[in-house]
């Protein structure tokens, strides 16, 4: 999902109104780094050539977005449904791609390095382990998994068969919250202990209510694969389109849109670098008011996690439209991401005399406490806390791009990539404690060492 950039105009307009409320602040516009953005050619030796299993509006996002990344081939495609494969072909300009509904000829290729895996999260382990054996690296979309066990059966697969593996929160690589992790880490926000994030939608696509295709039928669709492991059920299009909505399949909104901030907040606060990335404790409320249309998940969702150092509240309602945002909170500033921007607002933290309590007090005593702290806190050694600072992204800027570059430049170097097995897993896992406390009504308890939940 690609974010509305900033341009120049936005900050002189941003600016006037921050000066015309009295505050200052300083733009920047962030630029990709050298190495993501390089126009360099590649060699036809280094060449990645991978292929896409799974190819509807997520995999055609991906397929659309690897055109921008320098020296990767797209060889073939796979999927369920055969008119995605004339997207895939569109997708990637070229009518004459092989496609195929069978994912393991895909992994038969010898021409084949690396897969991005695009389907429902029911079907993420089983190709992802698939794919590992077959020597392939992986580009997993998110949620990594769609049970506890299914996300450590993956890290096992990934590492026993030495592939590369990313999960696909693209937020992870964005410039944006790579400003974020500098800010925090630079000591600027002091400590943060709370931290808030949301993703709110309003419309029948923001909640997955998706158009089915007039030609869609048993017999351009194969159903039975779509099911995989999941329960048998007669031939529907609403689950086979709208998978999200079901429990079969998906993982609803904790799975579509709280792992993406979940992403985020663990590389921003450098947790991906620690034992503790998942929360202790997980509560959460919500309901199914408005899209009563047979799903299984609630179109609201808050869930509050327990973390060693801080504590999360996240939220998504599809009943009003109040966009993707990130606070973090600390002791010296604020740090907010709303959609493609970032700013920092310093606290003031300059020592104050006490301007509520001392009014109950006689005048006398009043005026020799305001005489002592002026004493003992002149004006003239107060430092004046630096300006809010803004930062947004260049036009055309995607992160969606920069997440499949760092993939990519991966398979090649063989360096791990920072979204890898195991954060995505993590990530997860974080997923799956929103719901579990959701439909067991109660708090969720993470049991790290038996790795699962209980409550």
């Amino acid at each position: 999902m690609k974010h509305p950039a900033w341009t120049r105009r936005d900050f002189i307009r941003v600016g006037t109104g921050a000066t015309a409320a009295g505050v200052a602040a300083n733009f920047t516009l962030l630029q990709p780094k050298p190495l993501w953005a390089s126009p360099n050619p590649v060699a036809p030796s280094d060449t990645v050539r991978f292929a896409s299993i799974g190819t509807g509006v997520r995999g055609c996002e991906l397929l659309q977005a690897s055109l921008h990344v320098p020296g990767v081939q797209c060889v073939a495609a796979c999927d369920l449904y055969d008119s995605r494969h004339i997207a895939a072909q569109e997708s990637v300009k070229n009518p004459s791609l092989p496609t195929t509904r069978k994912y393991q000829e895909i992994l038969d290729r010898k021409d084949v390095d690396a897969v991005i895996i695009a389907v429902p999260d029911h079907w993420h382990r089983k190709i992802f382990e698939d794919a590992c054996a077959a020597g392939k690296d992986v580009y997993c979309e998110k949620p990594m998994s769609h049970k506890v066990e299914d996300g450590f059966a993956m890290i096992a697969a990934a590492q026993k068969y030495n592939r590369i593996a990313q999960i696909g929160s693209q937020r992870v690589s964005s410039i944006v919250y790579a400003q974020a992790k500098e800010l925090l880490q630079s000591g600027k926000l002091g400590d943060v202990y709370s931290i808030e994030a949301y993703w709110d939608r309003n419309s029948p696509s923001g909640a997955w209510v998706y158009p089915i295709p007039p030609d869609a039928s048993s017999e351009t669709i194969d159903w039975n694969t779509f099911l995989g492991d999941a329960p048998k059920r007669a031939f529907s299009k609403e689950r086979f389109f709208r998978w999200r909505c079901f429990t079969d399949y998906g993982e609803g909104l904790a799975g579509d849109l709280f792992v993406h901030l979940i992403s985020g907040i663990h590389f921003i606060t450098g947790g991906d670098k620690t034992n503790d990335i998942v929360a202790s404790r997980a509560q959460s409320t919500g309901g199914l008011y408005h899209f009563k249309d047979g799903r299984d998940f609630p179109d609201l969702i808050e869930t509050l996690y327990d973390y060693p150092n801080f504590r999360v509240y996240l939220r998504c309602n599809l009943n009003n439209d109040q966009g993707e945002f990130i606070g973090f909170y600390g002791t010296e500033g604020t740090a907010i991401i709303r959609g493609a921007s970032l700013t920092f607002t310093p606290q003031d933290t300059r020592p104050q005399p006490e301007g509520y309590s001392i009014y109950g007090w006689p005048a006398k005593l009043r005026d020799q406490y305001l005489a002592e702290f002026e004493k003992q806190n002149p004006l003239s050694n107060v430092t004046i806390n630096e300006a809010t600072k803004v930062f947004g992204v260049p036009q055309g800027y995607s992160d969606l791009v920069d997440h499949q570059a760092h993939f990519f430049s991966a398979v090649r170097t063989r360096n791990k990539v920072v979204e890898n097995e195991e954060f995505g897993n993590h990530a997860a896992i974080g997923c799956h404690l929103a719901n579990y406390s959701y439909f067991n009504n109660k708090p969720a308890m993470w049991d790290a060492a038996n790795k699962r939940i209980t409550g």
